[in-house]
């Protein structure tokens, strides 16, 4: 019996120390904990494959098949299936519980996003010349480039595949969801054309707005925005909250990619590895180093564009380039920037009626966009 009591207050003094650690964890960190098993069960589910019907399990004994299966959908699958937090689907089960839905009545949406980011990655490492993701090496060095172009264009005809696939969507869903899909692939390719072409033209004329332009497209539509927007029209939400939803994510979405330029500058070096301060060498454009320029004396200007022009991975000159960020209150002025996207898109989720408990999970969202630094 005293052994079974001291179990008894063992149990209790966990269950209590379980529900203090919950209490202290953001509600959209636990609701990314809870709604990724539901979301990595779909994309198993969903994951392309050579269909039966296929002549390729015909002919040559199933060799074409499995020539498929090699060089195209099974290394879509371990990709796919090596994926992190999965924010961005996530977002669309809970722009359907907002609007009163369900999670699983956007599961759809939620792979449609995750398979365009999946393409998005594939893509951007071939572009960037990477090559590490995810701890494994990127698909172009392990299969060859043409090759996982290739991938990367399945994962783009996948994710249209299966919103069209889903027998919960009515027509007219279907349509709109595919129209949202499409503009948001679009601005992304948009932003990325901006972003990659400022470097590769050497080009520093650009102000803190033409950035803000360019990130607004390059991350904030698909990665909260649109995101939102469908689960909220696969759950039948009025326009007034699925446009509610579409500029609160706008603003937060902005604000994490603000919140990523950071981390890449200021973050923490052991978790970042070699990443740790590659915006640097790669000579991106963040709003950080835009502000520098602009407000930089002439020869320290030219001392930072020299050293984000030359590519380099020398430490010394990477903490120089940040140093002169800092100095001007370039940084200051991101994080202040960040905070106050944070502040107009929590201001756009009282413009629309919400439940209570996704109105507390986005405004946790908005937050942990940018408290990632700690």
């Amino acid at each position: 019996m005293v052994e079974n009591e001291k179990n008894d207050k063992g149990i209790e003094s966990e269950k209590d120390a379980h529900s203090e650690k919950s209490a202290r964890t953001p509600a959209f960190a636990n609701y990314l904990a809870e709604k990724r098993p539901l979301i990595e069960a779909f994309l198993a589910e969903t994951t392309p494959h050579v269909a039966g019907s296929s002549p390729a399990d015909t002919r040559g004994g199933g060799r074409l098949a499995q020539d498929l299966e090699a060089s195209l959908y099974g290394p879509l699958a371990r990709f796919t299936a090596s994926g992190g937090k999965r924010t961005r689907p996530a977002l669309c089960l809970l722009g359907a519980e907002a609007v009163g839905g369900t999670a699983e009545s956007a599961l759809s949406v939620a792979a449609a996003v995750e398979n365009f980011q999946s393409a998005a990655l594939i893509h951007d490492d071939i572009a960037d010349e990477g090559e590490l993701r995810r701890g494994e090496p990127c698909l172009h060095v392990s299969e060859g480039t043409g090759v996982a172009i290739n991938i990367g264009d399945l994962a783009l005809v996948t994710a249209t595949e299966v919103v069209l696939a889903d027998d919960g969507l009515t027509g007219a869903a279907k349509l709109r969801i595919l129209g949202e899909l499409t503009a948001m692939e679009r601005r992304t390719l948009e932003g990325q054309a901006l972003d990659l072409s400022w470097v590769r033209d050497g080009r520093w004329d650009i102000d803190v707005d033409d950035y803000l332009f360019m990130a607004s497209h390059k991350t904030a539509y698909y990665s909260a925005a649109v995101p939102l927007v469908m689960g909220a029209i696969c759950a039948g939400g009025s326009e007034r909250q699925i446009e509610a939803l579409r500029s609160f994510g706008m603003a937060a979405g902005l604000a994490f990619q603000l919140q990523d330029d950071l981390l890449n500058l200021v973050g923490d070096a052991a978790a970042q590895g070699k990443d740790f301060r590659s915006d640097v060498t790669e000579g991106k454009r963040t709003m950080a180093a835009v502000w520098a320029v602009r407000h930089l004396g002439d020869g320290e200007r030219d001392e930072l564009v020299g050293i984000l022009s030359s590519k380099t991975t020398d430490e010394t000159a990477l903490a120089r380039a940040v140093s002169l960020m800092e100095e001007c209150g370039a940084i200051a002025h991101v994080q202040a920037t960040a905070r106050e996207l944070v502040g107009e898109a929590k201001a756009h989720l009282a413009s629309a009626d919400f439940s209570a408990d996704a109105t507390q999970t986005l405004s946790s969202m908005a937050d942990f966009f940018i408290e990632r630094l700690g």
